[in-house]
């Protein structure tokens, strides 16, 4: 989340007032991420979280904001967007497409304890059984075919052994994608980015799952690996933590048992998380945009955790 577009006011009253929420009582912007403008609003009728789609067209939309509602409807924690009278749920703000849903309560753990990545695990796999019946289609728009049209981009500034790696890992995914065990993995709507800074706890309760816009059509173990890369691991130095992935896996079998195939190619899709956000945090951080609020993330991170899955490839 960041703020690239400032909203007046006047702009956020005359939404409030489109979909009857009420009198604007406070808005304010938020800090973190790097896609689209996020503000708190709080008004008379509770408080939500108004998005500003800076790069997504508006009919690339109702994937994310139906996706939302459907796992809402099924008993999911995350944000149901808010119609109007005539049940659009995407909206216009400043002239940009724009969507309002509901705040979730709690706070994020980012220093999360083998309790939360269970209820992390639980949730995820609830996520893919429960979004098996929705019924429309968009593929992941930061897979494998955006990671390859990116890589030229960023290579001009890495130095020898970044760059070496960069292809080499990019070669790889390539041939694990073209492989028959890759195309039998099972797949459905994912999240695509759920870490911890995307979660909210009350305790150990877990209490809600947000930022949908980078979800897609997807394997589910790709989803899987993304979260074991974020909430399983050494922060500092990219490391596996046993304790918290065992919690997490666990817990996510515990709902829907992992496939032989998937099993065997986790510590390929590890990789493959891996690579997608160091990709993505090196085109944030030297092609950035202008916001007003932005605060870029440190591409190396994902590097080093690149560099550990290569290196001490997890076995189940």
């Amino acid at each position: 989340m960041a703020v690239f577009t400032e909203v007046p006011p006047e702009e956020a009253r005359a939404l409030l007032q489109r979909l009857q929420l009420g009198e604007l009582l406070a808005l304010q912007g938020i800090v973190g991420g790097i896609e689209n403008t996020n503000y708190f609003v709080t008004c008379s009728a509770g408080e939500f979280v108004l998005t500003l789609f800076e790069r997504l067209r508006p009919e690339q939309l109702p994937f994310y904001l139906y996706l939302m509602q459907h796992l809402a409807q099924g008993g999911l924690p995350v944000p149901n967007p808010r119609a109007d009278a005539q049940g659009n749920i995407v909206h216009s703000v400043c002239g940009k497409p724009a969507a309002l849903v509901n705040r979730l309560p709690g706070k994020s753990q980012l220093a999360p304890g083998p309790q939360h990545c269970a209820a992390m695990g639980q949730t995820l796999a609830r996520l893919h059984l429960v979004g098996r019946s929705f019924d429309r289609h968009q593929p992941n728009l930061r897979g494998l075919a955006w990671w390859n049209e990116t890589a030229p981009l960023v290579l001009p500034y890495l130095g020898p052994q970044q760059a070496d790696l960069l292809r080499s890992e990019l070669a790889y995914q390539n041939a694990v994608a073209a492989t028959a065990d890759y195309a039998a993995l099972p797949r459905g709507p994912v999240h695509a980015d759920l870490f911890r800074d995307n979660v909210l706890f009350e305790g150990e309760k877990l209490t809600g799952c947000f930022d949908f816009y980078f979800a897609g059509v997807d394997t589910w173990l790709f989803d899987l690996a993304v979260c074991l890369n974020d909430w399983c691991i050494d922060w500092a130095t990219g490391a596996h933590h046993p304790a918290r992935a065992q919690a997490l896996l666990g817990a996510y079998e515990a709902e829907r048992k992992l496939t032989d195939t998937e099993r065997a190619l986790l510590p390929a899709m590890l990789r493959a998380g891996a690579l997608r956000f160091w990709i993505s945090r090196l085109w944030d951080f030297y092609l950035p945009r202008e916001a007003a609020l932005l605060a870029p993330h440190d591409p190396t991170h994902f590097e080093r955790v690149l560099r550990e899955r290569i290196a001490h490839p997890l076995q189940l």
